[in-house]
């Protein structure tokens, strides 16, 4: 540690001095990073409607939305009379079109596992509608695929009657054109709301799918926004090659698809994939708070979106049409992102050479910031060390941040993203930046500037080669901005200080993290909804560690410091003059005591790219300038929130959801109200009061814990369970039954007692399903359940071992509606319903001995 001697008192700091030449730097490398970060966003909205009176051979959303409107005029779940009205309009228009159609009538098992109820199978009776335009040459065939049945609490105007109606509009105009070379396949499936029967029949039973081929797969989460491709086959290389240059609006990324194969969800993509298919899925997820909900409308349908799906669908099946579909077999996935009017691809086996590539340049930034500026390896250390609290604490903030609205704004616990989300996710925005601009601002007098930024693209580069590891589809979102990052400072630093090329050079860096990470930011709101906020957070302040060389342009560099008196020389050599972003900077000195962060961090001497005390920089007014953008930060995301509170009120329009369902057993004559709402929203407390558990009474409805309440007995009959057969062979017995709804239904259940029996084998409707013969110790030893069941009843049999007396059947149908129910009263304006598959459910059950 250098010798230290008492400086005199310091005089008043001046206010820090911007030079014209400096706040120039700072005014075009910010508009130039804000025209860059426009026209990512920009590139990622949907196009303008084509109108209905287009060209024959292009896509028109002004024509799909006609069938729109036809297939969503109404619920229509799998099973019900209306489901069958909007498969014998599909039938009959692809016919118009002069194509081969067929209707595929068969009962297939679930694909997937989305019901998470039976303890044992889930199966469908599904009528799929399958059309064919004849190749001249085939390779392969093209399947494209949408559902037309829609979930029980809606009309499924996004989902997925868009996605139906693109399919019929690009049928339309491939059929007015010339034939392909390869087969396209229109497939309309069934059922997938209730358990991706319908594709799973499809794939595994159809004579067309029996050779394989590429599925592309259109889907909706949501009522507006970017269609992006978010799920693929494995070794991906070639599809996407493909979607990248065939599709007009080419939006997806490699880090979806790695995180899409990490969670649980499923469509009908899932069905084909198991089956060995190769494809892309698409989706657009904007406006997800009316998903799967009554306002899921076709009023409610964001005509750019459907333009976006139907356009790119129409171009890759032109495209894949005319491919030898062989040659698309690659064997690797391939890296990909969107930037204005490109999909950039690469080939997978680069990710990790380009990952150690951007840990050795930012090695190699740390150095030369050593060698030529004369910060020393600890204090570097200390920067990358400092750099992580970011990292931290914007995404912990933006999780608290939202418990805090939902305190405020209970409803907001049951939507996938409020009505009006924009005002809460800028203010997630302004929360990350509050907390990068008060870190940096805390440290940069202390730490330095140089070694923030070092340590800010440290942690990229670190994060780089995790995901590597992780999700190598998505280590470009950290690997490419620490890369560019890295290689623009190294530039500035070799550029003698002053001259204008080095801001040039980090700031084509940050440009880089601009491109790659804004648009991951912005759709990773709409894809994760507000309840996910903090990752988010976490990609914004990467993206601005990305851009600390540039971010040190808007605080100003202190003033000359005035004379001092000589103090004696630190042992060492002298440190070296720095300059910030090659900017002239005051040179340092060592005096008085030392600074005390230096002291904490075990450091002998201020950073050298740090002002002394008496300099001005440090004083009162240099800190209060230094703070500026933090305090306007913070106000923003105070005041965003606040906005986002005023105008995303609940109202008729935009009602609070509720979820209620009604659960009778006709066995014992009684009868209860549920909601699986923890917090039960004031309509919804008028019915449920207390925790309950349905696994034992009604266990088609899976096992979740929800709110109960007593109801009034209504007149409804539960399913007939009828013995066809009953045969005992030493101590097997095989009971032949048939389970009946008596009303209109769209699932049916049977379960078996464990306390009675074990069940070995069993049968439904022909097919052989599977059994788990593990006691689970659980009240049931087996059970299925059947969506749309047909009218005449489900024959299941069953090959048991009895445990002594009669065997003990739980039988259960559910159909959908409260208004006619005992005791309900209709929800006042404001208060919807929520978008899940049991909400406004009427289960009956019952017990049958035999």
């Amino acid at each position: 540690m250098g010798v230290s001697v008492v400086s005199p008192p310091e005089p008043a700091s001046p206010v820090p001095t911007r030079s014209p030449r400096r706040s120039l730097a700072a005014l075009a490398a910010l508009v130039t990073l804000v025209a860059i970060g426009t026209a990512a966003l920009l590139d990622l909205r949907t196009p303008e409607p084509v109108a209905a009176d287009a060209p024959p051979g292009q896509f028109s959303a002004g024509r799909a939305d006609e069938h729109v409107r036809v297939v969503a005029a109404g619920t229509h779940v799998a099973g019900s009379p209306a489901n069958e009205r909007v498969r014998a309009y599909l039938e009959t228009t692809l016919r118009g079109l002069g194509l081969e159609t067929e209707v595929q009538d068969t009962v297939a098992e679930e694909a997937g596992q989305l019901s998470g109820a039976a303890a044992g199978a889930t199966l469908a009776r599904v009528r799929n509608v399958v059309a064919r335009l004849p190749g001249t040459d085939p390779t392969g065939r093209v399947f494209l695929v949408a559902h037309y049945d829609s979930v029980q609490s809606g009309p499924g105007g996004n989902d997925d009657a868009v996605g139906t109606s693109a399919i019929l509009e690009v049928a339309r105009a491939l059929s007015s054109g010339e034939r392909p070379r390869n087969d396209i396949v229109f497939v309309l499936t069934d059922a997938e709301e209730a358990c991706l029967c319908g594709a799973s029949a499809f794939a595994s039973g159809h004579p067309l799918a029996a050779e394989g081929g590429v599925v592309i797969n259109l889907e909706a989460r949501g009522s507006t926004g970017p269609v992006i491709m978010f799920e693929t086959s494995r070794d991906n290389a070639g599809l996407v090659d493909v979607f990248g240059r065939a599709a007009p609006h080419a939006i997806g990324t490699s880090f979806a698809v790695e995180v899409y194969r990490l969670l649980p969800n499923d469509t009908d993509f899932t069905a084909f994939l198991d089956r060995g298919f190769t494809g892309l899925n698409s989706a657009y997820l904007d406006g997800s708070a009316i998903y799967h909900t009554p306002l899921d409308t076709p009023a409610n349908v964001d005509r750019g979106s459907l333009q976006q799906h139907g356009a790119n669908t129409l171009a890759l099946a032109r495209e894949f049409g005319a491919t030898d579909l062989a040659d698309l077999r690659a064997s690797g996935d391939a890296t990909y992102f969107p930037v204005p009017g490109a999909l950039v691809r690469y080939p997978g086996w680069l990710t990790w050479p380009l990952a150690l590539l951007a840990v050795v340049a930012v090695g190699l930034l740390g150095w030369s910031t050593r060698r030529r500026r004369g910060v020393s390896w600890s204090r570097l250390g200390a920067g990358f060390g400092l750099a992580l609290l970011p990292i931290v604490v914007a995404p912990v903030l933006a999780q608290l941040f939202w418990l805090a609205v939902t305190t405020i704004r209970p409803g907001y616990a049951e939507l996938l993203d409020p009505y009006r989300p924009l005002w809460y996710r800028l203010a997630v925005l302004a929360l990350a930046a509050t907390v990068l601009l008060g870190w940096y601002a805390l440290l940069r007098r202390r730490v330095g500037a140089h070694a923030l930024a070092f340590g800010g693209l440290g942690w990229l580069a670190v994060l780089g080669v995790l995901l590597a590891v992780l999700t190598p589809g998505g280590a470009y979102l950290a690997t490419l901005p620490a890369l560019a990052g890295a290689v623009g400072s190294l530039v500035a630093l070799a550029l003698r200080p002053g001259d204008p090329w080095s801001v040039v050079a980090t700031t084509g860096g940050a440009a880089v993290g601009v491109l790659i990470l804004l648009p991951t930011v912005m759709l990773l709101f709409p894809a994760l909804g507000m309840a996910m906020g903090g990752v988010a957070a976490l990609f914004a302040v990467l993206l601005g560690l990305g851009a600390l060389p540039v971010l040190d342009l808007l605080h100003p560099a202190p003033p000359a410091p005035d004379p001092l008196p000589p103090t004696p020389p630190a042992p060492g050599p002298p440190h070296p003059a720095p300059a910030t972003l090659g900017l002239p900077h005051p040179p340092p000195a060592t005096l008085g005591l030392p600074h005390p962060a230096s002291a904490a961090l075990g450091l002998a001497h201020p950073p050298p790219d740090a002002p002394r005390p008496g300099s001005g920089g440090t004083g009162r007014a240099g800190r209060a300038t230094d703070a500026l953008p933090t305090l306007v930060a913070a106000a923003a995301a105070l005041a965003l929130a606040g906005t986002g509170l005023v105008v995303d009120r609940f109202d008729a329009t935009h009602p609070v959801p509720t979820h209620l369902m009604y659960a009778l057993d006709t066995s014992s004559g009684t009868a209860r109200w549920l909601s699986h709402e923890s917090d039960p929203r004031p309509w919804t407390a008028r019915y449920v009061d207390s925790p309950t558990s349905t696994w034992a009474d009604f266990p088609g409805l899976g096992d979740e814990e929800m709110l109960a309440g007593p109801a009034a007995t209504a007149s409804l009959p539960a399913p007939a369970l009828t013995v066809l057969a009953d045969q005992t062979s030493g101590d097997q017995r095989t009971l032949r039954l048939r389970l009946t709804p008596q009303r209109q239904v769209r699932l049916a259940s049977l379960h078996v007692a464990a306390s009675t029996a074990r069940v070995s084998q069993a049968t439904v409707a022909g097919r052989t399903v599977p059994v788990d013969v593990v006691d689970t110790g659980g009240p049931w030893s087996f059970g299925l359940v059947f969506h749309a069941p047909p009218a005449d009843g489900i024959e299941i049999e069953l090959v048991l071992s009895p445990r002594g007396g009669p065997v003990s059947l739980r039988a259960m149908d559910a159909s959908d509606g409260l208004s006619a129910l005992p005791g309900f009263q209709p929800r006042p304006a404001g208060v919807g319903v929520v978008g899940s598959h049991s909400s406004e459910m009427v289960a009956v059950a019952h017990t049958y001995s035999y």
